[in-house]
């Protein structure tokens, strides 16, 4: 051959290599390029954190999997620099691809005919772990080098880094680093053990063969290996390492978090879609709340459950719930969320009818008051204890819980009234299907839940004004932020709360730190209890799920000294308030004449000497009349007080003349706003505005 025609056979040659070699570029690109479209983000379970960012309760992928979210800021920086050191010390430097470990583990194959080392990268590991590739073939590997091409086109290598923490078999259903940490040492992995560092490195290579749990002397070996390589590398001091080495391994998988089980559950309800949800909970309070209801009710025969509030009344935040002691307690029906089940409230509403009646000029708390029988228009009830103490005042009235003073008081002031301050207050109390309510709610004849409890005492303990309750930190709604609702004045609030600490007359000054009141059911159903001080908002209910009698279940004995050790696991005790301007200090014989006695005390009948009251329709509501289905339907128009005849009005038209009756009916033309008035014969008037459909 001569030179020239061998110079032709080598261009030919190289020309062909080249269109290979382009052919084959082009070929690969497409590849990455389709497996880009193809990766998609892990799915991870939702974590619910405390008000600083603790781990409340954890919850699954959706396939069933313990894979959380981690980043590189939740990880011990030292874990990560001993993780690339073993896995991948060239990490920053390759494009997904190490040529040199790839050439090595070729060489290393042919040597030996078989598969020695896989030569792989973290890159390679994650494209492998997030498109479910299989192991142990030159196919799969092959498409781990394509999928580690494809995250490095679109990925930056922190984003990847990232990916792995998530990715990372630990065993069992155990993935990533965080759920790792979590399941093996019960903490984050910000601050890991060089030991416990080196286990969650080395386990993800055989995270079956390697389970400290099932294989110890394996997980041992492993975890140990990487030491000693981290001590060669010096990335560890030998003197640490044989520390680590000393560290013992964990014997068993432990439990993942599970504080604020059905506050947590509710707020992944609420935001099925989000990874992370923070509220308002106190990780440390709860878990002491926890802790020590489980013992409590520990001592209690099953079905006897319990349930705990924790509130900051200045702020509205929830601190601590528990719905039960036990979520998975089938027992007690530990599912059931019991602050949010309506029960029915015994005495612990008598408070609020006594600020009331401060707040009404109907009453002071020096006031003398008569606890004697008598019946109110067929309605007579009886004292808890079936005893009567004679005339008292109305401060030792409230603080034995006397139930005919409150009673008398309550014919005052007006259930309607006792019903829209609850409201107000951010209560939903259920009247069932009473159209009006009766006195009888001033003794439980209505249901209310734990949570709306702590928010009426937290408005009382807030000098009157409302903060409506939230769980969900930084969701504090327009509602949250604006001026709360006044639920009583300021100098009435005060009143209740000098009474409640148990003071014995009205001074001026602190009346002490907590203030507290107790309640029973009818049927010995529910204990109740209460209490308040200068921050926190304490509410206990104990009883069964079923709503079943408990003989001699009362709110005193059983309720109260749950309340007192809670606060008592919250912290010192913050001081009540002093009292707010216009406050009447002294006693029963220096008050005005018309608050020294009063109702029978005073040989009079209390009432309510104001105007006429809409009851019904509220203000400011829709109303469904059901025009669809009836084009007649009627518009009920209730009310209270004042003097009949009453005269009706709507949209400024009169509807109805002279009527002694406190109730009529209006059928509206049409769906719309309707402003309703009525006119006592005094010319004392009341309004309401309504949308009805």
């Amino acid at each position: 051959m001569t030179k020239r025609r061998r110079w032709r056979a080598i261009a030919a040659g190289a020309l062909l290599s080249a269109l290979t070699l382009g052919t084959g570029w082009i070929a690969f690109d497409r590849t990455v390029a389709a497996a880009t479209e193809s990766l998609r983000e892990p799915d991870t379970g939702t974590l619910v954190v405390d008000r600083e960012n603790a781990i409340l309760r954890a919850f699954a992928a959706p396939d069933g999997r313990w894979r959380l979210e981690a980043g590189l800021d939740d990880v011990d920086p030292r874990f990560l620099t001993m993780l690339l050191a073993w896995e991948d010390k060239r990490f920053h430097e390759h494009g997904g691809v190490d040529g040199r470990a790839v050439l090595r583990a070729l060489w290393q194959s042919a040597r030996h005919g078989r598969l020695v080392s896989g030569g792989s990268t973290l890159s390679m590991q994650v494209a492998r772990l997030l498109q479910r590739l299989p192991t142990g073939s030159l196919v799969a590997k092959w498409d781990q080098v394509v999928g580690a091409a494809a995250l490095e086109r679109t990925r930056s290598k922190n984003d990847i880094l990232g990916l792995y923490l998530r990715l990372a078999p630990y065993g069992g259903n155990i993935e990533g680093v965080r759920a790792a940490s979590l399941t093996w040492f019960g903490k984050e992995p910000r601050r890991l053990t060089a030991g416990e560092a080196a286990l969650l490195v080395a386990l993800p290579q055989s995270p079956e063969r390697f389970r400290p749990d099932l294989h110890p002397a394996a997980a041992k070996h492993a975890r140990d290996r990487v030491l000693t390589r981290m001590a060669e590398l010096g990335i560890l001091e030998r003197e640490e390492v044989e520390r680590a080495s000393a560290e013992d391994l964990p014997a068993r998988r432990r439990a993942m978090p599970m504080l604020a089980a059905h506050a947590a559950e509710r707020a992944r309800q609420a935001h099925p879609d989000a990874r992370r949800i923070a509220l308002t909970v106190d990780a440390g309070l709860q878990a002491r709340v926890e802790t020590y209801a489980r013992a409590r009710i520990a001592a209690m025969s099953p079905p006897l459950s319990l349930a705990i509030l924790v509130s900051d009344h200045q702020t509205g935040e929830v601190l601590a719930a528990l719905g039960s002691p036990d979520l998975l307690d089938a027992g007690r029906q530990g599912h059931v969320d019991l602050t949010r089940a309506l029960r029915s409230p015994g005495s612990t509403l008598k408070p609020l009818i006594y600020g009331l009646a401060f707040e009404r000029g109907l009453a002071h708390p020096e006031s003398l008051v008569d606890d004697r029988p008598r019946a109110f228009a067929g309605y007579a009830p009886q004292n808890f204890d079936h005893t009567f103490e004679g005339v008292i005042t109305a401060r030792r009235a409230l603080q034995l819980s006397r139930n005919l003073p409150a009673i008398e008081l309550l014919q005052g002031v007006g259930p309607a009234r006792l019903v829209q301050r609850l409201r107000r207050a951010g209560a939903e109390p259920e009247l069932g299907n009473r159209s009006l309510p009766g006195l009888a709610i001033g003794l439980g004849g209505l249901g209310l839940s734990l949570r709306d409890l702590v928010s009426l005492y937290g408005a009382i303990a807030n000098g009157g004004v409302a903060r409506p309750l939230r769980e969900e930190a930084g969701a504090a709604s327009a509602l949250g932020q604006a001026a709360g609702a006044l639920v009583l004045s300021p100098q009435a609030a005060w009143y209740v709360t000098s009474v409640l600490a148990g003071a014995t007359g009205t001074v001026k000054g602190s009346p002490g730190t907590i203030a507290h009141k107790t309640g029973t059911s009818f049927g010995y159903r529910d204990a109740w209890s209460i209490g308040y001080d200068g921050r926190h908002v304490v509410g206990v209910w104990i009883g069964r799920p079923d709503g079943a009698p408990v003989p001699g279940l009362v709110g005193q004995d059983a309720a109260v000294p749950v309340m007192r050790d809670v606060f008592s696991r919250i912290g010192p005790e913050n001081r009540l308030p002093v009292p707010p301007p216009g406050i009447l200090a002294g006693s029963s014989g220096t008050l005005p004449p018309p608050l020294r006695m009063v109702g029978r005390a005073a040989g009079s009948k209390l009432t309510d000497a104001g105007g006429p009251e809409i009851v019904f329709p509220p203000n400011a509501t829709r109303i469904e009349l059901g025009f669809a289905e009836n084009r007649n339907a009627a518009l009920a128009l209730k009310l209270r007080n004042g003097t009949p005849p009453f005269t009706w009005y709507v949209d400024g038209a009169p509807v109805e003349r002279g009527l002694y009756a406190r109730q009529a009916a209006f059928r509206p033309a049409e769906p719309g706003f309707l402003d309703i008035s009525v006119v006592d014969a005094k010319g004392a008037a009341a309004s309401t505005r309504v949308f009805v459909d």
